[in-house]
């Protein structure tokens, strides 16, 4: 059975950075694009960033442009989400999306 698993989520202050990372299991994980979703308290959920299946291209929201960065290992089965210069507007809970199957999120909360 696939499944993603996310984690690294946390509380950070304005101006800081976290890793996301989404586990992936149960398919053959080099085969698919995988995307960052957020959703914030009383919002609908969101696309974040997301890559294609070896990597060579990304796609992110005009609103974490130049911030955040999406890669992946396909040795570990892991796509990453690197978030730098984080800001309030970013607190959401944060999941991870491969095709049909979607994680259980991770929370992200950003100080000001």
């Amino acid at each position: 059975q696939a499944q993603v698993v996310e984690s690294g989520g946390g509380l950070v202050q304005t101006g800081g950075s976290l890793r996301l990372s989404c586990a992936a299991s149960g398919r053959t994980f080099s085969s698919y694009s995988i995307s960052w979703f957020r959703q914030a308290p009383g919002k609908e959920r969101e696309f974040v960033a997301g890559i294609n299946w070896d990597g060579s291209k990304t796609t992110y929201a005009d609103s974490v442009k130049g911030r955040f960065t999406i890669s992946r290992d396909d040795a570990k089965d892991t796509v990453y989400l690197q978030m730098n210069t984080l800001k309030p507007e970013d607190t959401a809970v944060y999941f991870c999306n491969e095709y049909d199957v979607w994680g259980q999120g991770t929370q992200v909360t950003v100080s000001s």
